[in-house]
């Protein structure tokens, strides 16, 4: 999955960057490459290394849950 990730992300800076120098060279075609690199930064690279990351994570160790009972608890204590 990793280099998954990291071809994605050479493709996709290649992209950009090819799409820009064709822009600036005057030809039409350099906004639709940029427009597709864009695109694949936020529809397959992103995707692909979110799930990369929290794959085998507890995700309900990253709510508040915890932090607000602990809230609830002090002030009770308080009390």
């Amino acid at each position: 999955m990793k280099y998954v990730i990291i071809f994605v992300l050479v493709l996709t800076l290649g992209m950009l960057i090819t799409g820009f120098y064709l822009k600036n060279a005057g030809d039409s075609n350099g906004e639709i490459v940029i427009g597709l690199g864009v695109l694949m930064v936020a529809f397959v690279l992103m995707p692909l290394f979110i799930y990369h990351r929290y794959k085998n994570k507890n995700l309900s160790d990253f709510t508040f849950d915890k932090f607000r009972k602990d809230l609830e608890e002090r002030s009770k204590s308080e009390k």
